[in-house]
């Protein structure tokens, strides 16, 4: 009775894992906006951690707020992207160009709530690598990226820069600004 039970277990996980290769309570949790660490993620001690490099969100744009503003209060700003927020927390990011995009009319937008449409956006853990993190900046060609709990992705936590990152490396005055 032994030998055909383990024999038809073995046979299910085997098609399990070929149908549904996350499992089944990581969905569950990343449903619920859970983005628990990586298995093998656990960070080796000589390695950089976001939590070392990221700086206060001290500018926010407001989802509401009309690009034309927005481009007025970031104009004199060192930064080149934002995070965006609405009541709830940070929806997205925005950067100078999508702004000016906008406002030259070749996006038909009036409002930043429609630039950062998106229901997942690009962020960071704080617990997450600096190698990650330029990762991420390089897919989403930014170079400032929101750092979100992990039990709430609304949540704003900081915002990391590419110059700290690149500062955290050696690399002084490397990244622009």
């Amino acid at each position: 009775m032994i030998v055909p039970l383990m024999i038809s277990n073995l046979v299910s996980y085997f098609i399990a894992s070929k149908l549904q290769r996350k499992p089944i309570y990581e969905q569950l949790a990343e449903q619920d906006g859970i983005h628990l660490p990586l298995p093998g993620g656990r960070l080796r001690e000589r390695q950089h951690q976001v939590l070392e490099v990221m700086k206060p969100a001290t500018e926010c744009l407001d989802v509401g707020e009309p690009v034309e503003k927005a481009v007025e209060r970031t104009a004199h700003s060192t930064e080149r992207a934002w995070p965006v927020c609405d009541p709830c927390g940070v929806v997205g990011i925005v950067t100078r160009a999508q702004l000016l995009e906008a406002q030259n009319g070749q996006t038909p937008v009036k409002k930043l709530g429609d630039l950062v449409e998106d229901r997942e956006f690009p962020h960071l853990h704080t617990d997450h690598s600096l190698e990650l993190a330029l990762a991420r900046m390089g897919q989403t060609h930014t170079d400032v990226l929101p750092v979100v709990s992990r039990a709430n992705v609304h949540e704003l936590l900081g915002i990391v820069r590419l110059q700290d990152v690149l500062q955290a490396y050696g690399l002084h005055g490397m990244g622009g600004g």
